[in-house]
């Protein structure tokens, strides 16, 4: 890569339609998959995955966290579906519903704003309605109403609300990732009860009704329903490493930088600060210009290791803000210029996201989201080159 020397993200948009692909061969045919791309597309750059997957008829829409981050697709003319998962803030209600963004409800105040907001619009000439999903907390413990006589109270209030359309029904499995299956199961069996109990109360059927994650899909196929959310998975990564891992994920994700100084140092230099590492030999030392400013964890300090020339270079000494010390004695063929894969793989070796979060400490969402706006995302379709930011 010629113009991104210090540092970039290879993103493979065919690996995205892949793990789709794979991830439909496990629903049921009547079932359609939103796909999350919250937080820039756990990193990976919303805007270009939803654009590549906005024309797969398997693709009913998109989730995303925050009124900004629907905001950005609309005006990126993403058009399918979009749907708020987290709690829509009154000042962006006209906006949202003007836009056609489907927002999550589980208060009663925001009940009473949405109408007021669709009353406001259709009073200026806008012909709209509020299209809302309901958050139900079937023990997750996060937002949601809880499936009793009060959360089917706030259902018939939503469904009688004047300006809103009930489009959907949903709740989040906390444990679905685990081997032991019982408490998404018990999630999902409290959920139904409470749906069938709602639509049996108000008379109407509730259009869309959706609870399995891409742990779900991949493990629990009772929970289908209308629609799956398809999260983690659709980037290559693993939920957990708790998962059978029966279908064929591919990494999205790649990163990348250059070795840009080389140097011999004698037995007993420090090396970075602190000098948590000394050299216990004639040591080749070569610097590579990414840190933890990049989103590239500290706590790989000493203990993680970079790809060069298809070997494995270890991490000298604490990682910086802005760059950090590889060890290439036993690599003679590593020079400056040479290309350094911090993920991915290169020749028969491979870093992956999983393995960097269990050195760091942290885990593979975590790691992908963190991941720096100063690294240049570079999009492939095949082996061509389709955009760079």
């Amino acid at each position: 890569m010629k113009k991104h020397k210090r540092v970039f993200a290879a993103i493979h948009l065919d690996a995205v339609k892949n793990n789709i692909e794979q991830m439909e061969k496990m629903i049921s045919d009547k079932t359609g998959m939103l796909c999350v791309i919250k937080t820039d597309g756990y990193g990976h750059g919303a805007v270009p995955v939803a654009s590549v997957l906005e024309s797969e008829d398997c693709v009913a829409g998109f989730a995303v966290a925050t009124a900004e981050e629907a905001i950005e697709l609309r005006d990126a003319d993403i058009n399918k579906p979009v749907l708020v998962l987290g709690y829509t803030f009154p000042q962006d209600y006209d906006e949202l519903i003007y836009r056609n963004v489907r927002m999550t409800v589980f208060r009663r105040d925001t009940l009473k704003k949405l109408s007021e907001a669709v009353e406001r619009l259709n009073s200026n000439g806008i012909s709209c309605k509020a299209l809302v999903h309901i958050k139900v907390d079937t023990g997750m413990g996060r937002i949601g109403i809880m499936p009793d006589d009060e959360g089917l109270a706030f259902v018939e209030e939503a469904m009688s609300c004047k300006g809103i359309e009930v489009e959907g029904i949903f709740t989040h499995f906390a444990r679905a990732d685990e081997t032991d299956k019982t408490s998404a199961v018990e999630q999902y069996k409290k959920f139904i009860a409470f749906v069938n109990r709602a639509e049996k109360t108000c008379g109407k059927a509730i259009p869309y009704k959706h609870c399995a994650n891409s742990a779900a899909i991949l493990e629990l196929p009772q929970t289908n329903m209308d629609l799956v959310r398809a999260g983690i998975a659709m980037y290559g990564l693993w939920p957990s490493d708790e998962v059978k891992k029966e279908i064929a994920l591919q990494p999205v994700l790649s990163l990348h930088s250059h070795i840009v100084y080389c140097k011999e140092v004698p037995a007993g230099t420090p090396i970075s600060y602190g000098g948590t590492y000394v050299t216990d030999k004639l040591t080749r030392v070569a610097t590579v210009p990414v840190g933890y400013g990049d989103g590239y964890p500290r706590a790989l300090s000493n203990i993680g290791h970079v790809l060069v020339c298809g070997k494995k270079a270890p991490i000298l000494g604490r990682i910086c803000m802005d760059q950090f010390m590889i060890d290439v004695s036993d690599i003679p063929e590593a020079v400056e210029g040479c290309l350094v894969t911090l993920i991915g793989r290169d020749g028969k070796e491979e870093i992956t996201m999983e393995q960097l979060g269990d050195l760091s400490g942290r885990f593979n969402y975590e790691l992908a989201c963190d991941l720096g706006k100063r690294i240049p995302r570079v999009y492939y379709e095949g082996k061509e080159i389709c955009s760079d930011f």
